[in-house]
């Protein structure tokens, strides 16, 4: 969904809607030409714990053995915008399918364009991937989602998932929480052919919101300044529809109606990120990811419905799939979904970090402008990505649970890169390296060299 920008609240933004500069904040810089390479036994403890990813169908045996009977396998990106890492997650997603029964895609997406996609790997809704993909295309950051990776990835889950008999299928959601008047538009449409009643009551819920369209930040603004909030009314609706979907009848569509319900507390919680977002106070960064944690658990509940062990694999940058209590995001009361889960189901939640250390990116400028294929600048010499660079290998999988010693090594603190949708490469050090302990924050880490940016498809 794009996202407006007022400039008073851009540089906001630009930090945390989207990842934009997923770590706009300084990590204090050695003086110019004081940065070391990384000392040369760290190098080789890396280099021999390293897995090499050549292309080959065992390249992460290793990775599918650390999953086990986990719940949860987040894979996270340093980029938005980086071609190798949709292309690798792909691979590991559908071995995690075929050969561990993972039935769900969770996305940094909104809950809208999710379903429109699940649609379409179910045979059902729009008849090209291009078109699954509208609404992710639609605007900014096009490219986040609607690539060729995505593209490709859902042609071969719709194929995967044809002759399955319903509920066996794999399904695809998004986890983020912008779509508000989308998302309402939805719970009325869902409604006003499953319950009229209904739809006539939480049409004079949402009533309220109708004179801040189209811009969500219209009300955010509106109701931090005392013009009128409307959170008592989404409250309201959700709770209603959580009641209603508890309470089907045999026979309801479970899929649409909890699609519906889903859609409603999307209201809910987009309704407080934008109010907090001019509010101040909480923040909006939290919000966002606690609403993620919440759908993941609503998505596994939804699924244990159908009578089957869910299983999900969530695609977010690192800076959502890590767990930020080891970089200063968590100094700063900063939590992660990562982090969250981590918490809630401890030993089935695994986290894969990605890095990278040059090559190039589809980014932005600046918010809302077009993307384009950027060229990375060389990894920090004494971040994490130019230590894995020493070690010579192009690609590698580097597991840090079950090796201690590798872990207590390289523990650091040590900068970790963070690019979102833009990308500022004049300030990099400030705008995207930020203190973390790798090892901490990600069970493992996927390591590519060198990569290439991102080609966006068109509906």
């Amino acid at each position: 969904m794009p996202i407006p920008i007022i400039p008073r609240v851009c540089a906001a933004l630009l930090a945390l809607a989207l990842c934009a500069c997923a770590s706009a904040r300084p990590a204090p810089p050695p003086a110019p030409g004081t940065a070391a390479a990384p000392p040369d036994a760290e190098v080789q403890q890396v280099r021999a714990a390293a897995i090499p990813i050549t292309g080959a169908e065992t390249d992460y045996d290793a990775l599918v053995r650390m999953v086990g009977d986990a719940r949860f396998v987040f894979l996270g990106e340093a980029t938005h915008g980086t071609h190798e890492f949709y292309r690798e997650r792909a691979r590991i997603t559908e071995r995690l399918i075929r050969d561990l029964g993972f039935s769900a895609i969770a996305v940094e997406g909104d809950w809208p364009d999710g379903r429109r996609v699940d649609r379409f790997i179910h045979g059902e809704g729009p008849d090209a991937p291009e078109r699954a993909l509208a609404g992710f295309a639609e605007g900014f950051p096009q490219w986040m989602w609607a690539n060729t990776d995505i593209r490709d990835l859902i042609v071969r889950l719709r194929a995967m998932n044809r002759g399955r008999p319903p509920g066996e299928g794999v399904s695809f959601y998004g986890l983020d929480v912008y779509s508000l008047f989308e998302s309402a538009d939805s719970v009325l449409a869902y409604l006003r052919i499953a319950d009229p009643t209904a739809a006539a009551e939480a049409e004079r819920g949402y009533g309220c919101f109708r004179r801040h369209r189209p811009d969500p930040q219209r009300y955010g603004l509106a109701a931090a300044s005392g013009a009128g909030s409307c959170q008592a009314q989404a409250e309201q609706v959700a709770a209603r529809m959580a009641a209603r979907h508890a309470a089907r009848a045999p026979g309801m569509d479970r899929e649409a109606s909890f699609a519906a319900l889903q859609h409603a507390r999307v209201v809910q919680n987009a309704e407080e990120y934008f109010r907090l977002l001019y509010q101040g106070g909480e923040s909006t960064w939290n919000r966002r990811d606690q609403h993620m944690a919440e759908t993941l658990d609503a998505i596994l509940a939804h699924l244990a419905e159908q009578g089957r062990t869910p299983r999900v694999v969530v695609w977010a940058h690192n800076t959502h799939s890590g767990d930020a209590r080891h970089s200063d995001m968590g100094e700063r009361g900063e939590l992660s979904v990562g982090q969250v889960m981590r918490e809630r189901h401890d030993g089935h939640t695994v986290l894969i970090g990605f890095t990278t250390y040059g090559g190039t990116v589809m980014a932005a400028e600046e918010w809302d402008a077009p993307g384009r294929v950027r060229r990375l600048n060389p990894g920090w010499p004494e971040s994490y990505a130019g230590l894995f660079h020493q070690t010579g290998i192009p690609a590698f999988f580097l597991p840090f649970r079950g090796n201690a010693e590798l872990s207590a090594a390289l523990a650091g603190p040590r900068l970790e890169r963070a690019v979102g949708v833009v990308y500022a490469p004049a300030t990099e050090l400030q705008s995207h390296y930020f203190p973390a302990r790798l090892p901490q924050r990600f069970d493992a880490v996927i390591h590519i060299d060198s990569t290439t940016a991102v080609t966006p498809v068109r509906p």
